[in-house]
Order: structure tokens, then C-alpha cells, then sequence
């Protein structure tokens, strides 16, 4: 088989992804098995940090490198 045709990965990290909402989405989604996933509500905690609650049952927020992580 071609090298052409060989695929190494599409592997992309939740830290990898750009740091929009609408990036976040596509990833989620895409991760998702193509099912939409969407922000369902969104709101600044105690620290002052924008968390994001997401249709797949978790919540996101950007940490202090502009980079996206799960929130507990």
C-alpha cells in the first residue's frame, strides 16, 4: 500500500484545541461520534473562572494559558 494512503492520526487533545467556544464545540462533537454536542448554560464561579456546561454532560473552562480543560 501507498504512504499516500496511510493515515498516521487525527488524534487532537481538549489542551489542543483553540480556545473558542465554537472550536470546543467541533471538538466535542467530533469526539462525540458526530452527535451534536452544544454549551446548554454558562457561568462565572467563586474564582471568577467562565465555566461552560455542555450537552455531554460536562463542564469546561479555559485555564490560565488560554487552554481548555474539564471542570470538577
Amino acid at each position: 500500500m501507498s504512504q499516500a494512503f496511510v493515515k498516521e492520526s487525527d488524534e487532537q487533545w481538549l489542551h489542543d484545541v483553540p480556545a473558542t467556544l465554537n472550536a470546543l464545540i467541533v471538538y466535542l462533537t467530533r469526539e462525540n461520534n458526530g452527535i451534536r454536542v452544544y454549551e446548554k448554560s454558562n457561568y462565572v464561579n467563586a474564582t471568577g473562572m467562565l465555566i461552560h456546561h455542555m450537552s455531554n454532560g460536562l463542564r469546561y473552562n479555559l485555564d490560565k494559558d488560554s487552554k481548555w480543560e474539564i471542570t470538577l
